[in-house]
């Protein structure tokens, strides 16, 4: 089941703290329109808010207002929404330091979701897990990852929502793969997955290298990752016979893509 990217992008925010804003609502109900019609049936909006740069009450709310109108003209259109307001790894800040700023960021998302009258049966949320900055001193176990990031989803996400499909945000492939299981232990009120781009695709790119000669290895690779994941989401991951390229982290620094 095809879907598309229908944001324009990262541009700086006037009277932040060194912020951005996502822009593309312009325009946006015609391409939806458009987009059904060639038979794409969901969408993804990316916007991205940073701890080191606050986050300022400004940035959250543009970042808030942005998805939820968003996701209001793709469900009049036809196309689920993936709603991500990605909290980035930057910083050398604590765990407790990132919940705070998730839990602000999803109230306000879902507040403006509310008054847009978005059919919350009718999303997919796309978040961040909560761990310490990229530079933090400790490094949290999956098992606190699992529980913080739990945590926030219970105080701030309606049973209503039907999934959650986390994002890996430049943790290693394992590491995404590791708290993604350590979630799936016990029931959850949604259905708790992943949508990983560089966690699925960074040992199969390195393996693959271009060259037509490591196409089944690759493919070898990408499934490995893909069976990795879904035993994950089931909260069957064991972590057994990963190699030492999966447990290398992705992390940079202001990521955009």
């Amino acid at each position: 089941m095809p879907g598309i990217k229908v944001d324009k992008g990262l541009v700086p925010l006037p009277g932040s703290n060194n912020e951005s804003w996502c822009q593309g609502l312009d325009g946006l109900a015609s391409r939806c329109a458009e987009y059904y019609k060639q038979g794409a049936r969901f969408a993804k909006w990316r916007t991205v808010v940073s701890i080191p740069c606050g986050p300022s009450a400004l940035a959250v709310k543009e970042a808030a207002w942005g998805l939820a109108r968003y996701a209001a003209i793709a469900q009049d259109n036809g196309l689920v929404p993936i709603v991500e307001p990605e909290i980035l790894l930057d910083g050398d800040h604590g765990i407790e330091r990132t919940l705070e700023a998730a839990e602000k960021v999803w109230s306000e998302v879902f507040f403006y979701l509310a008054q847009n009258n978005v059919l919350f049966e009718g999303i997919l949320l796309k978040p961040s897990m909560v761990t310490p900055g990229a530079e933090h001193k400790e490094k949290a176990s999956p098992e606190a990852i699992a529980k913080h990031t739990l945590t926030m989803l219970r105080r701030r996400v309606p049973p209503a929502v039907p999934g959650i499909m986390f994002l890996s945000g430049g943790q290693s492939e394992v590491e995404a793969t590791l708290n993604l299981n350590a979630m799936n232990q016990s029931p959850n009120p949604w259905h708790v997955s992943f949508s990983y781009a560089r966690a699925l695709q960074n040992s199969v790119l390195k393996t693959w290298q271009g060259r037509p000669e490591n196409v089944e290895a690759a493919q070898k690779a990408l499934l490995a990752r893909a069976k990795a994941n879904s035993l994950a989401q089931l909260g069957r991951y064991t972590g057994e016979g990963e190699s030492d390229e999966a447990k290398k982290g992705m992390f940079q620094k202001g990521y955009t893509y």
